[in-house]
């Protein structure tokens, strides 16, 4: 795909707390697809944070089937002692 190498590692810059790569990054993007892509690309990232706190806000639990197939990764990552995991926990007790 055009411009996937550089999509993803905004993608993860985005996530990271190294402002200078993500300048970088946002620099090769630009470089790749254009001005476009890079306020498409930071929209969709927005997007999904707002929505993620959107329903830890809101109370929302996470899906059933996505508890059971997540346990070993939550429990090595410690996802299961952040704040938002009590609404999971109120819902699920026995999967936490």
């Amino acid at each position: 795909m055009p411009g996937g190498r550089e999509l993803l590692a905004f993608s993860d810059a985005v996530l990271g707390q190294d402002r200078d790569q993500l300048d970088h990054v946002r620099q090769e993007l630009h470089d790749a697809l254009g001005s476009k892509a890079v306020v498409a690309a930071s929209a969709v990232a927005a997007t999904f944070s707002k929505n993620d706190r959107a329903a830890n806000a809101c109370g929302i639990p996470s899906e059933l089937r996505m508890l059971r197939n997540s346990k070993d990764i939550r429990h090595a990552l410690g996802l299961n002692s952040f704040r938002s995991a009590a609404n999971t926990k109120k819902h699920y007790p026995d999967e936490m």
